[in-house]
């Protein structure tokens, strides 16, 4: 989820990952963009009962994950990072959910995060008419969901983007593990059994299934998913100070964890350089502000 754009913003200790790249999974989605002032990269956390390599995940895990039954894979989390030329700051705007949009290739009206099971089930159920045998007919569905998403964002925010880059629960659980847990503060206890949400008011260390729960939590909350996108941004800030400050990348232990976080989670366009990438974060002047799209 909301967890790949640390890696970005870490981009002064992936210099010594030289086996970042091996094991990593590439998707074939981004098409030509017209060229402007900034690199655009698309983040999507699905809500998959995969991993990055479209591995069921086993029940005792998603029993961990708190995750149940989904067969649905929204994009619950979508978030347009603009990342200027010029080297002053970078902007990421995270896009409601709830959005109603006209989809692109005659889908209609919908909520936008179900673009991609849209494009997918439809794509899946011609391939299946045609024959297509079962490992075809994923590939080519998941990547034809990824492609339909990638449009409607492009349509909605009038931005080319560039770069795409899909994490998963198990992957985010992960992470947040591989940095030994982020501290948040709670003004109110959180209570909530869609998402496993269970915490007491105040400040507190989450990490594992607790953080995929605390950024997942939309009910109970005033404002629904606006209030969850503001979690999901301070939750963000918070992991990426934890990281910065607390050594994490100068351990051996850490960086392997990590590693093994992205590989098991992370999927990405077949052109994402990632060191690249996150040399280009780490020299921004101003850093990274956060928006929502619309409010």
């Amino acid at each position: 989820m909301v967890s790949v754009l640390v890696l970005g913003l870490t981009g002064y200790g992936w210099a010594t990952f030289q086996t970042l790249h091996e094991g990593l999974s590439t998707t074939d989605v981004i098409g030509w963009a017209v060229p402007d002032k900034a690199t655009d990269l698309l983040l999507v956390g699905l809500d998959s009962r995969t991993d990055a390599h479209d591995n069921p995940l086993a029940r005792d895990v998603l029993a961990r994950l708190r995750a149940g039954d989904n067969e649905g894979e929204l994009t619950d989390t979508m978030i347009l990072v603009r990342i200027p030329h010029d080297g002053q700051h970078a902007v990421a705007i995270s896009l409601p959910r709830d959005l109603y949009v006209e989809l692109p290739d005659g889908y209609g009206k919908h909520k936008l995060n179900s673009a991609f099971v849209r494009a997918r089930n439809a794509t899946a159920a011609r391939l299946v008419a045609q024959g297509a045998d079962p490992a075809t007919v994923r590939t080519e569905s998941i990547a034809a969901g990824r492609k339909l998403l990638l449009q409607a964002v492009k349509d909605l925010t009038g931005v080319g983007i560039d770069h795409y880059a899909e994490i998963n629960l198990l992957g985010f659980s992960l992470l947040t593990d591989a940095v030994g847990g982020v501290e948040v503060c709670l003004n109110a206890p959180a209570h909530d059994r869609f998402s496993g949400a269970n915490f007491p008011a105040g400040p507190q260390l989450i990490s594992g299934p607790d953080a995929l729960a605390f950024v997942r939590q939309r009910h109970g909350l005033p404002r629904g998913d606006l209030d969850r996108i503001v979690r999901q941004q301070a939750y963000l800030a918070s992991l990426a100070h934890k990281v910065l400050t607390a050594g994490t990348l100068a351990n051996p232990s850490r960086i392997n964890q990590l590693i093994n976080a992205t590989q098991q989670s992370l999927v990405l366009d077949e052109g994402f350089d990632v060191l690249d990438f996150a040399g280009r974060i780490q020299g921004l002047a101003a850093g990274v502000t956060g928006q929502v799209f619309g409010v």
